[in-house]
C-alpha cells in the first residue's frame, strides 16, 4: 500500500525493569526504546524497536537511521521500499512496524488480513529467569513453578548447578536455556548430555556467533537454536548443520516483513522456529504475536519483565497472550 505524505515522529523512551536483568553480557535495569510514529490523512501507525550494542546500535544512531528516511516519507516511501532503503536491524523495525500499523488504520483490516494470515491464537511464551547464582534462580523458579515454560539466562561453569536448581524447584515446567554466546564448543559438549538428562528442550545459541561452525561436528542431544547467528533471510544458509532452529526478532530481521519471509524461509528448510523478543513494551511485542502462530517457541515476555507497561499493552493471563487489541498496534 503506497500512501505517499506521511509525517514522521520519533523519540526515545526509557520504560524501568522490575529489579535488575542480566544475562552473560551484563545487567540492565532500564528498557530503552525508540518509538515511531507515521502519520497520514490523520491515521497514525506506531512501532518500537530496542537498539542492541551487541549489533553496534545505539538509541541515538538508531534515531539517526530513522530521520534519515524523513524526506522519503513525504514522497512516496512505502513499506515494500523501506526494505531496501534500510539494513536489517531496530531501525527499520520500527519503522516497518509502524507501516503496517499505518496500513491497518487507514485499510479499517487487521495486519494478520493484510498479510493473508488466519486470524492470531493465543499463545504460551516463556518466562524468563535473570542469570543469577543457583541458589537464587532455583527460589526464582520456584515462584513461578506453575509457569508451563521456564527460560534460563546462563553463562559458563556453574551453569548445570542452575538447571538442577530450576528443575528441582520446577519440576513441571518445560525449560530452555539461553547462554547468549557465553559458552566454548568444550563447554556445550559436556553440558548438552547432561541437560537433555535434566529435560532441557532447547539449547540457544551456546558459541560465539563467530565460532559456531564447530556445532555442525558435534552431537544436538537437546535442538540448538540459533540467535546472534541469525538475523534474516540471508543468514540462513550458513545455518544448516549447525543448528536445528533458529530465533526470529523482529530487531534482528528490520521488521514483521523481513520475519515472515525469514519464517517461511526456515521452515522450508527443515528449521524449527522460536519468536523471541528483547526487553520492551507491549507495542514492541504485539507484531511478534503475528509471527509467532504456529511455532515451537514464544518468548515475548518483555512486558512481563518491566515495572509496568503501556496502558493499551498486550493481555496476560499467567503465560497465556492474546492477540493485539487495535488501540495498541496492527
Amino acid at each position: 500500500m503506497t500512501l505517499g505524505n506521511i509525517q514522521l515522529e520519533v523519540r526515545r523512551e526509557n520504560w524501568p525493569i522490575a529489579g535488575k536483568f542480566t544475562i552473560s553480557r551484563g545487567s540492565k535495569t532500564t528498557a530503552e526504546v525508540v518509538v515511531v510514529e507515521l502519520t497520514c490523512n490523520g491515521k497514525l501507525g506506531r512501532g518500537e524497536c530496542v537498539p542492541y550494542a551487541r549489533y553496534g546500535e545505539t538509541v541515538e544512531g538508531v534515531i539517526a537511521q530513522v530521520e534519515t528516511q524523513r524526506d522519503a516519507l513525504m514522497t512516496g516511501l512505502d513499506r515494500e521500499s523501506l526494505q531496501k532503503t534500510l539494513p536489517p536491524g531496530a531501525a527499520r523495525n520500527a519503522l516497518d512496524c509502524a507501516f503496517w500499523d499505518l496500513e491497518a488504520k487507514t485499510s479499517g483490516k487487521r495486519v494478520w488480513a493484510l498479510a493473508g494470515l488466519p486470524e492470531p491464537v493465543l499463545v504460551t511464551t516463556v518466562y524468563t529467569l535473570s542469570l543469577d547464582t543457583a541458589e537464587n534462580m532455583g527460589a526464582a523458579a520456584a515462584r513461578n513453578a506453575d509457569r508451563p515454560l521456564l527460560k534460563l539466562k546462563l553463562a559458563g561453569p556453574e551453569d548445570l548447578a542452575r538447571v538442577r536448581a530450576v528443575r528441582a524447584a520446577a519440576p513441571g515446567a518445560k525449560i530452555v536455556v539461553d547462554a547468549n554466546e557465553g559458552w566454548t564448543l568444550d563447554q556445550y559438549v559436556a553440558f548438552a548430555p547432561e541437560l537433555a538428562g535434566l529435560g532441557v528442550a532447547m539449547i540457544e545459541q551456546p558459541l560465539p556467533a563467530s565460532e559456531d561452525a564447530g556445532l555442525a561436528d558435534v552431537a544436538h542431544p537437546v535442538p540448538v537454536c540459533a540467535d546472534e547467528s541469525c538475523h534474516d533471510t540471508a543468514s540462513l544458509a550458513d545455518l544448516a548443520g549447525r543448528y536445528d532452529m533458529i530465533n526470529i526478532k523482529l530487531d534482528k530481521t528490520g521488521g514483521l516483513t523481513e520475519a515472515l519471509r525469514l519464517k517461511r524461509a526456515a521452515q522450508e528448510m527443515g528449521m524449527e522456529i522460536m519468536v523471541g523478543c528483547m526487553i520492551a513494551t507491549s507495542l514492541s511485542m504485539a507484531p511478534a504475536i503475528v509471527v509467532a502462530q504456529g511455532v515451537a517457541v514464544v518468548d515475548v515476555d518483555g512486558p512481563l519483565l518491566l515495572a509496568e507497561d503501556r496502558p493499551d499493552g498486550l493481555f496476560f493471563d499467567g503465560s497465556l497472550v492474546s492477540p493485539p487489541q487495535p488501540t495498541l498496534w496492527g
